[in-house]
């Protein structure tokens, strides 16, 4: 393959995982009542890419994502002050769907494509699931009632209901952004690793194309 034909077919290739990831956005099987929610797997199209183009691919795609989530979630950044409206647009969209590039990280060091496509995936979807956690401590607990914070933890985890300060806040963010990407993360390792393990060659194998 020549470089040219290779750069072209990454490109297309890009943007049709990038279409497919805000498509599969927007099929929800739970939402968070402060934003977040269960999707039908919206982060694997960029993890696939990663792993079949590369790191470098992968993190280009997982930028323009980004900015491209960040476009169709302006309305919920209205109102925020300019340092909290920034804080978001860097831990919420810009270095949260990147990190996602990330996830062809383990290709090629380990012999079953679909244990290292799975690890890389889910260190990717952590380290997405970790910048969620930091938005919701620094930026966003502040700007939630105690209260209210205080009952979905009591929800989810009993004996932490009497919390308070900033470790009602660290245990909030943990709780309240673990509701919907643990089970994301999960459900998207389990698709990920069946989908690589069955029809690994037909995914991960590049198409071959003539220098003219």
């Amino acid at each position: 393959m020549n470089t040219v034909s290779k750069r072209t077919i990454n490109l297309v290739l890009g943007g049709v995982m990038i279409a497919m990831s805000t498509v599969l956005g927007f099929l929800k099987l739970w939402e968070a009542p402060y934003g977040g929610a269960i999707t039908v797997c919206s982060m694997l199209p960029i993890l696939f890419y990663s792993y079949r183009c590369g790191l470098k691919w992968g993190l280009g795609a997982g930028l323009v994502n980004s900015v491209l989530q960040l476009l169709l979630g302006m309305s919920a950044l209205r109102g925020l002050t300019a340092g909290t409206l920034i804080g978001s647009i860097f831990l919420d969209y810009i270095l949260a769907f990147t990190v996602l590039g990330l996830g062809g990280m383990f290709r090629g060091k380990l012999k079953n494509d679909a244990a290292a496509f799975t690890l890389g995936s889910l260190i990717a979807m952590l380290l997405r699931y970790f910048c969620s956690f930091l938005s919701g401590w620094i930026l966003w607990a502040a700007l939630c009632d105690a209260t209210y914070m205080q009952e979905v933890i009591a929800a989810y985890i009993p004996g932490l209901a009497n919390v308070s300060g900033t470790t009602l806040a660290i245990v909030y963010s943990l709780v309240y952004n673990g509701v919907y990407m643990i089970p994301e993360i999960i459900l998207t390792c389990v698709v990920g690793f069946l989908l690589v393990q069955f029809a690994g060659k037909q995914i991960l194998d590049k198409p071959v194309v003539k220098a003219q």
